[in-house]
Order: C-alpha cells, then sequence, then structure tokens
C-alpha cells in the first residue's frame, strides 16, 4: 500500500523473511544484536549480497528451507547450491521445467525427487501481499495519544514501568506524598490511646501494622498505622501497656476494618487479643476478584495503575526503619510511610469499589471474599499441633528406606552414580542399560517423570528411581522442611492466602499442607504427627463428596445425573452403567474406574488422546467412551458447548456465585492454545463453584463456633475438606454444625453431601 502511495518504507525486523519485500522504496533492515547492530537492505544489496533479487529470495528459500518455520526445501541444497540454481534458472518453476540442464547428475536427481517439496517449501516462504487490511494510510497516521485507553491497556497487561511513564496532566507520574497528606498524631502511651479513642466507633478505619509477621513465633509489631478520616494515628506499641490498651479499644469500637492484604494485620493483632473484627475493604481482594489472573497485588502497583501515583515501596522503606524513638528522624519517616499507605487502600478502594459495582461482582467479593479474610487470619493464628517426635522419627525410617533403594539401584545400575544427576541417569538409564529414549537435549536425556512412568515395565531401575525420588521429595520437603517452621509452642503455622489462583480455590505455603502426598503410604504416615492442640481433644474433618460433579449437574441441569445424585446413587457406577451399557448391579471395579476417570474427564475437558494416557486405551476407544458419555448426558454437552461461547464471547467465565475469570487464551490464533482457552473455558466455572462452595462453608463453621464462643477451633482447609481441633466435651455439637453448614453451605438443585472423620492424629481422618 504504502509502495503505491510512493512512500519510502522501513521494515525494522530479525526475520530474513521480510527481504523478499526490499526495493527501491521499501528498505529492510535486518536487526543483528538488538538495536546496536544491522544490516540494510534494498534491491540493490540484494544483489550484491544474493546475486538475486528480492522475488528470486522467495525461490531460494523454498530450495534451502528454513528449520525455524519448520520449512524443508530440497534436503542438502544449501545457500551457495540455492544461488546457483537460481543464478542459471531465475526460478524455481523454470528449474523443474529444464531439470535436464542440471549439470550436476547426484544434485539432478535430488531436484527431480522433492520438486514437489520444492514448490510447497517456496508457497510457505511467500509472503502474501493482498490481504484485506480494512484501514488506510491515512488512519495509520500518529494523532494525539487516548491516555485513559492506554493506561487501561497497561494495567491489563501489568506494564508497569509504562504506567510511571505516562504523562498524566501534562506531567510525569507524581509522588503521591506531595500531594496526599493527613494531620499525624503520635501515640507512644496508654494514655495517648485516649485521643483515638475518641474516634467515632464503628467509623472506618484504614489499618497498617509495622511487624515481622512472624509464623514461627509470636510476631513482632513495632508500629500499628490507623487513618480515620482526616486524621492518622502513629501508635508506637512498644512501650509495655500499648498493644494491649489498642486492642482493647479496637475491641470495643468495633471500626469498620480497611486495609491491604488484611490477613497479616489481623494476624498480628489476633496475637494480642483482637477479635471484634468488622472488615470493611480490602484492596488487594478487591484486586484479585477483579483480575484473578494476574502475578500479584501489591500496593505500589495498584496506585500507579489506578491513581497514576508513585508510593513508597513497602520492602525497601522498611529496611533501613527501626522503629526507636517515635519521634526521631526514623520513626517520622516511618510515620509518613504508613500514613501514605493508608491514604493510598482509601483512594484506591473508592476506584475498586466502583469497578466491582460495574462488573457486578459485589456477591462474590462481599459474601465469599470479604468475611473469608477473618476465618484465614484466625487459622493461622490457631495452628496445627505437630509432634515434632514423630515427624523426625518419620524421616529416620524414610531415610533407611531411602538408602535401601540406592543400593538396589545401584546393585541394578552395575556401578555408583548421582541419582539426582539427570545427565549421570540418562546415561546409566539410556546408553549402559540400552532403555528406549524420551528426547535429548543439550543437557543429555530427559528423566522427567513422565518420561520414567512410560518405561516403568522395561526394566525395574526405572520404578526404583521413581520410588527414590518420592521418598526423597518427601523427606526434603515434608520432614526438613517441616520440623524448622515448628513453633515454640508445638505448632505449624502455614500462610493461608486467598488471592493466588485464578480458579477462586485457597493456596497454603510456607508449608504447603495441602500438597502433602497421600497417594503413598509413607506420604499418609506423615499425618501422623498432627495432632489435636491437647490431649482433651480430637480431630475431627469432613469432607464434600464429590463437590465438582455435583456442581456440573447443578449447572448443566443434566436430569440424569441430578437423580442419580438424589437418589444417593455411586455416580461413578452409575455412569458406567449408562455409558457402557450394563446393569447397575454388574459393573465391575474396572468399568467404574474406567467411569471416573470419564466424569472427571469430562470436568477438565480432556481430549480422546488425554484420556486414552489416563487409561492405556487406545485413543478410539478413549473418543468413543466420551462421545459414549455425552449422548447419554446431552445436558452436558449443551452446558460445555454454551460455556466455551459465551467465554468466547466476552472473555470470561462466571461461578453460581459470579466469580469471573478473564481466559485470553480462547480467542488465541494458535491451535494448543485455544485449545487450552477452551478446556479452561469448560471447567473454570465448576472448580470455581466449587471454591465459591467451600469458602462458604469456612465462613459459616467458623462464625458459628465464634458466635458460640465454643473451644474447637477451625485450624486447616484442604482443598473440600475441612478440620477442627475439637474439644471433647463439644465432640457431637462440632459434628452436628459442620455438617450442617457444609452441606447447607449454597442451595443447589442436587444434595450436597460431607463424609465425617474423627481422630487423634491427621491420618486417623481417612
Amino acid at each position: 500500500m504504502a509502495d503505491d502511495a510512493g512512500m519510502d518504507t522501513m521494515i525494522i525486523t530479525g526475520d530474513k523473511d521480510a527481504l523478499q519485500l526490499a526495493s527501491d522504496t521499501v528498505k529492510v533492515i535486518i536487526t543483528k544484536k538488538g538495536i546496536t547492530e544491522f544490516e540494510l537492505y534494498d534491491a540493490g544489496k540484494m544483489k550484491e549480497r544474493y546475486q538475486l533479487t528480492p522475488s528470486q529470495f522467495v525461490d531460494l528459500k523454498g530450495l534451502m528451507g528454513d528449520s525455524s518455520d519448520n520449512i524443508p526445501g530440497i534436503p542438502g541444497v544449501g545457500e551457495k547450491t540455492g544461488i546457483k540454481l537460481l543464478t542459471q534458472f531465475g526460478s524455481i518453476s523454470n528449474m523443474l521445467a529444464h531439470t535436464d540442464e542440471i549439470s550436476n547428475k547426484k544434485l539432478k536427481e535430488k531436484v527431480e525427487e522433492n520438486a514437489q517439496l520444492a514448490l510447497m517449501s517456496r508457497r510457505l516462504a511467500e509472503i502474501v501481499r493482498n490481504v484485506p487490511v480494512g484501514v488506510t494510510l491515512d488512519e495509520l497516521k500518529i494523532g494525539e495519544t487516548d491516555t485513559a485507553r492506554l493506561i487501561d491497556i497497561y494495567r491489563k497487561l501489568e506494564f508497569k514501568s509504562f504506567l510511571k511513564k505516562l504523562h498524566i496532566e501534562g506531567s510525569e507520574t507524581k509522588r503521591f506524598s506531595e500531594e496526599n497528606s493527613a494531620e499525624i498524631l503520635y501515640i507512644d502511651s496508654s494514655e495517648g490511646i485516649e485521643a483515638l479513642s475518641r474516634a467515632e466507633a464503628g467509623a472506618e478505619a484504614v489499618v497498617k501494622t509495622v511487624s515481622d509477621h512472624s509464623h514461627i513465633g509470636k510476631p513482632e509489631i513495632s508500629a500499628v498505622g490507623i487513618l480515620i478520616g482526616d486524621r492518622y494515628y502513629h501508635v508506637d506499641v512498644t512501650a509495655e501497656g500499648v498493644l494491649e490498651s489498642l486492642v482493647n479499644l479496637l475491641n470495643d469500637k468495633r471500626f469498620r476494618m480497611s486495609g491491604h492484604d488484611l490477613v497479616k494485620e489481623y494476624y498480628d493483632l489476633m496475637w494480642n487479643g483482637f477479635e471484634a473484627v468488622n472488615t470493611d475493604f480490602d484492596t488487594a481482594v478487591a484486586q484479585y476478584v477483579l483480575d484473578p489472573s494476574r502475578s500479584g497485588y501489591d500496593l505500589k502497583s495498584l496506585a500507579t495503575e489506578y491513581l497514576h501515583y508513585e508510593i513508597a515501596d513497602e520492602k525497601e522503606a522498611l529496611k533501613d526503619l527501626g522503629q526507636m524513638d517515635i519521634l526521631g528522624e526514623n520513626g517520622k519517616k516511618l510515620a509518613e510511610f504508613c500514613m501514605e499507605q493508608c491514604l493510598a487502600i482509601r483512594r484506591v478502594r473508592a476506584v475498586q469499589e466502583e469497578e466491582i459495582g460495574e462488573k457486578g461482582l459485589e456477591n462474590v467479593f462481599t459474601k465469599a471474599e470479604l468475611p473469608l479474610i477473618e476465618v484465614l487470619a484466625a487459622m493461622e493464628r490457631q495452628g496445627f499441633t505437630v509432634d515434632r517426635e514423630t515427624l523426625a522419627e518419620q524421616g529416620r525410617l524414610l531415610t533407611g528406606r531411602i538408602n535401601r533403594i540406592t543400593d538396589e539401584i545401584f546393585s541394578l545400575a552395575g556401578e555408583e552414580f548421582n541419582i539426582n544427576s539427570p545427565v549421570q541417569l540418562g546415561e546409566i538409564l539410556f546408553e549402559k542399560l540400552g532403555l528406549p529414549a524420551g528426547k535429548k537435549t543439550k543437557r543429555g536425556y530427559s528423566t522427567s517423570a513422565d518420561i520414567l512412568e512410560k518405561i516403568r515395565d522395561k526394566h525395574p531401575i526405572v520404578d526404583m528411581v521413581l520410588q527414590y525420588r518420592t521418598l526423597s521429595k518427601l523427606k526434603s520437603t515434608y520432614v526438613d522442611g517441616l520440623i524448622p517452621l515448628i513453633g515454640a509452642d508445638g505448632r505449624i503455622r502455614a500462610h493461608f492466602r486467598q488471592t493466588v489462583t485464578a480458579t477462586g480455590r485457597i493456596s497454603c505455603t510456607e508449608p504447603n499442607l495441602q500438597n502433602i502426598p497421600i497417594r503413598h503410604e509413607e506420604g499418609r504416615l506423615l499425618r501422623k504427627a498432627f495432632t489435636p492442640s491437647k490431649d482433651n481433644r480430637i480431630l475431627v474433618g469432613a469432607d464434600y463428596s464429590q463437590i465438582e460433579l455435583r456442581v456440573l449437574a447443578h449447572l448443566s441441569g443434566d436430569e440424569n445425573l441430578i437423580e442419580a445424585f438424589n437418589r444417593g446413587d455411586d455416580i461413578h457406577r452409575n455412569t458406567a452403567a449408562r455409558v457402557f451399557g450394563l446393569k447397575y448391579e454388574d459393573v465391575t471395579p474396572l468399568d467404574r474406574s474406567r467411569a471416573k476417570a470419564v466424569n472427571f474427564g469430562v470436568i477438565y475437558g480432556m481430549s480422546g488422546f488425554g484420556l486414552s494416557e489416563e487409561l492405556s486405551i487406545t485413543r478410539k476407544e478413549a473418543e468413543k467412551y466420551i462421545a459414549d458419555y455425552f449422548s447419554k448426558h446431552e445436558a452436558v454437552k449443551k452446558y460445555m458447548d454454551e460455556q466455551v461461547r459465551l467465554c468466547r464471547e466476552r472473555g470470561f467465565t462466571e461461578t453460581i456465585l459470579g466469580r469471573r475469570r478473564y481466559i485470553h487464551e480462547i480467542n488465541s490464533s494458535n491451535y494448543m492454545t485455544r485449545q487450552l482457552g477452551e478446556r479452561l473455558a469448560m471447567n473454570s466455572p465448576i472448580q470455581g463453584s466449587a471454591a465459591d462452595i467451600i469458602k462458604l462453608a469456612m465462613i459459616k463453621v467458623y462464625r458459628e463456633l465464634k458466635e458460640k464462643n465454643m473451644r474447637s477451633k477451625l485450624i486447616l482447609q484442604v482443598h473440600d475438606e475441612l478440620i477442627i481441633d475439637t474439644a471433647l466435651e463439644e465432640l457431637e455439637d462440632v459434628k452436628e454444625l459442620l455438617i450442617r453448614n457444609m452441606t447447607g453451605a449454597m442451595d443447589l438443585k442436587v444434595k450436597l453431601e460431607s463424609d465425617l472423620n474423627m481422630g487423634k492424629t491427621w491420618y486417623d481422618l481417612k
């Protein structure tokens, strides 16, 4: 288009395919090392470098191919030979019409044998020049920047540095504290708390604690900042009695608490008796509800995105600031930092609240996420009691097994080597023992778990290596890793995080108690170390029965599934009977196992290939299973297709409670990425709704335990399971309220069911 308009054009690229576009007016700049080295090509330079015209360059690519683009070319023909042939014949088509003129007999045979390959390669290499662009050159002229739209794009893509560089109202992004401040009142004594006590009960209080947030011992809080109205109260809690007085006041006034990642503030304060929690807003959680797929939710980024202001980075700001003298230089800097944080939270909140309202996300935010903050903080504060000696003993047993397996591996290999070294292991398995190898990289053979699983039956050493890895992981992560995390009171306090998973599930870190492997007995045995907090207590756990399949039945409205669940049928047995055409009573364990894989495969959008791998059957058989399932459950098929359609149209999926997940992959031009997007579109409403249900159940269980002033405490959530450290005299009440609140968490077309378990250790709950 530019050529036709007589415009000079520059194409800047690292891709030499573009050389075919060079002309007297089109210059192609090939970058070699970033922008520091480059070569400029026009028609003259092409003749000088390749002895070819730009249009002949396509023929050269057709002859020599391009491995980076999967263009085969003619085997054995490189750049030098290709240029020689084109110098003689001018084009591939002319060369193929005169192959008898190729003097080199061997080359002539190659060309004739691969004639179609050469033509196809040329077609693949040629840039199409007549694509309907649908825009004029005038429309592409640079105009005024649409700053508001650009900000929205930068926010979505998390281009934080670009946001900072935007000119807002004619100037660079400004420091927040230069234009935003409040009156600072310094409090460093119990008597000083009186100034804060004059604030109105129930007022909005933006809270910020400065603490080490320790999860191994009692956290050391140095200051608490509270913004109420236009006053910021900076409380030095290091002096005797100040923290106690502050907590008593907070419990009495029941301020409406706002903050950023309030779980941390609540956790710190709960150690000191804080219990009158009244959560009003959390900017980290609000952003998670608005955009659950982003990589992080730090306040600095949110202030840049929403307010176009620069605020201090927390880690940097606190790195050099000790509390020391509250009125000293560092004390004042700390107060100014905390005040800035509180003011930014309030300002960001205003924008987020509006966006939450516009997108209809109030339900999931106010009913599930906000109340959950207190629950998670209380669970972290409570912790899970661990018997250090039992854990150490499990470690010794694991070490013994690892040593025995190591000896067996060395015996089977005929030599000693480093089992943890992929290079050495690959040489033993694939060179010395001659086992079928998978992919080989520059660093050697791949010895990943999926590669070894495929050859598990080829030699006993493979099974031994897989066992060695499992046991070594258990020892290092769940014995050596857990023991240092046990506090002086014998409890492990994990971090429960609600702003991590895109589906809405709660995650657990430092340590991840949700991820202790229980498929192997050695992993399950580690749970024996987790006990009630006292001798006169017992662990009571309940987990949802097939929650995701029940959610699928509700969302799809499939009558067969709904009736089967409400009758109390074994759903996998029921599916086997329907899909395989069997009587319910004739279903074998193998049939049930295969039906179970199909049921869960449907939830996760599994393909025929995936199911065939899962069940070790042919792809054709697997595809028939899926087709038969959908023919018997047409409502499920219709629902899944509709979710894909809606997601493609809107860009997001929704749970029963209205939680959104944005799935950008669904409109990708890449087939594999688009398939992933479709699977996510089918699965996310199901998994997300299940996450909503367990969160609502947690909130109900926690609130009832608290309102009844019970000694029993909710201590852990593991996917679809809740565990309560239960006082024996409250056992019957706990069992009843746990089941009632879990089964009544949400009204569905199918009954929610929970299985109850009790025991003196976590191991005994299953």
